[in-house]
C-alpha cells in the first residue's frame, strides 16, 4: 500500500490503512494469520472493528489493526487467547508489562524484520513467514496448514519453499540450537505439516514413462527427507515421474531400485558430511542397463550440504531447489 501523501483525495491514512478501512483478508495478510483467525477473534473475544459499514462487511481502521497486533504479540508469548484478548482490548495493555510482552509487541510492529514471537529471529523475509512462524509456535495445526497451502498456491512450490518455508524452518532450528533443547516439538510439528502441505499441493502421481523416471533417495544413514519431498512435489508438478525412497536407504536397496526402474536420473541427498559417500555416488553413476550397444547410465545429482567440499568428479551438484529441478528436467527432456 502507498503511504499517505497529504493529498485530499488520497485513500490511505497516515497509519498505512485506507480511510474506508481494510478488509478482513487484507488485515490477515498484514498480520500473517489466517482470515478465519481474525474472524474468530472478533466473534469470541470482541476484537472486531469499532465501527461497521452497512451490511455484513467488516472494515478495520489503524486502531483496530493495532489491537490485533497486540493480540498477536501476546499470544506469541504463550498467553491463553482469552487473557491475551483482554489485555489487547486495553489501550495500555498490561499494567506492568514484563520484558516478554514488551519484546513481543516490538517484534510485531517491526514490519518485515521480525522475530515472530518468543525470540524467533526471521530477519528480512516475506510477510508470510511471520504467520507460519506464529502458527508453528502456537502449535496451531489448522492455521498452519491454511497458511502453507496459501503460500504454495500464491507463489508456486519452488518460491514458497525457498522464500517462506526454508527461512521459517531455519529460524526454528536456530531457536532449538540456542535454547537448550527447547522448541524441538515446534520443529517436528512444522516439518510434519510442511510435508503434508507438499503432498496435498501435488496429490497426483505421474505415470511411469520409459527412460523418464527420476529416483530420489537419502544416502544410507541420512534421515532428512523434507528437501527431497519438495523436490518430488516440484517434479510431479512438471509431469515428471518420480520414485521417492525416503530416508536412510541401504546401499543394496538403492542399487536394486536403480536397476529395477532404469531411471533417467538419480538424486542423492546428504545433510551431513558423515553420510556423504563418494564411492556410492560413483557406483550409482557407473551403473548401466538396456540392450547391448545401447546401454544407458543415470544422470546423478548430489544434493544437500553433506556434499559441500566433497565434490564427485563428473556429477552435478545444484546449489538450490530451482537449480535441481532445472537439471533434472533437462535430463528427462534433453
Amino acid at each position: 500500500m502507498n503511504a499517505h501523501t497529504g493529498a485530499s483525495d488520497d485513500p490511505v491514512g497516515e497509519g498505512g490503512t485506507r480511510r474506508g478501512g481494510l478488509t478482513t483478508g487484507e488485515v490477515a495478510r498484514r498480520l500473517g494469520v489466517a482470515p478465519t483467525t481474525v474472524r474468530t477473534w472478533d466473534r469470541r473475544y470482541g476484537l472486531g472493528p469499532d465501527a461497521r459499514t452497512g451490511g455484513r462487511h467488516r472494515r478495520w481502521t489503524a486502531e483496530d489493526v493495532a489491537r490485533l497486533e497486540r493480540m498477536c504479540a501476546l499470544t506469541a508469548t504463550g498467553l491463553p487467547p482469552a487473557e491475551a484478548a483482554r489485555l489487547a482490548r486495553s489501550e495500555e495493555g498490561p499494567t506492568a508489562p514484563g520484558p516478554r510482552s514488551t519484546d513481543a509487541a516490538r517484534r510485531v510492529s517491526g514490519g518485515h524484520r521480525s522475530r515472530a514471537g518468543s525470540g524467533l529471529r526471521l530477519g528480512d523475509v516475506r510477510q508470510e513467514c511471520r504467520g507460519v512462524a506464529r502458527a508453528a509456535l502456537r502449535l496451531d495445526a489448522a492455521v498452519l496448514d491454511e497458511l502453507l497451502l496459501a503460500a504454495i498456491a500464491e507463489h508456486g512450490l519452488v518460491a514458497a519453499w525457498t522464500e517462506v518455508i526454508v527461512p521459517t524452518l531455519q529460524a526454528v532450528g536456530r531457536k532449538w540450537e540456542t535454547s537448550g533443547e527447547k522448541y524441538v516439538e515446534v520443529e517436528h510439528f512444522l516439518s510434519w505439516h510442511v510435508s503434508g502441505a507438499l503432498r496435498r499441493a501435488t496429490s497426483r502421481t505421474v505415470e511411469d514413462r520409459p527412460g523418464a523416471t527420476t529416483v530420489l533417495a537419502c544416502v544410507p544413514g541420512e534421515n532428512h527427507t523434507l528437501p527431497l519431498e519438495v523436490l518430488s512435489a516440484a517434479l510431479t508438478e512438471r509431469g515428471i515421474p518420480v520414485r521417492m525412497f525416503g530416508g536412510a536407504l541401504p546401499v543394496e536397496s538403492l542399487v536394486a531400485a536403480v536397476r529395477r526402474t532404469g531411471p533417467a536420473a538419480v538424486a542423492l541427498w546428504s545433510q551431513s558430511r558423515t553420510t556423504a559417500s563418494r564411492p556410492l555416488a560413483q557406483h550409482v553413476a557407473a551403473m548401466e542397463w538396456g540392450v547391448r550397444g545401447a546401454r544407458r547410465r543415470p544422470f546423478v545429482l548430489t544434493l544437500g550440504p553433506g556434499w559441500a567440499g566433497r565434490p564427485v568428479a563428473g556429477l552435478a551438484r545444484p546449489s538450490g531447489l530451482a537449480e535441481a529441478v532445472a537439471a533434472l528436467e533437462s535430463s528427462v527432456y534433453p
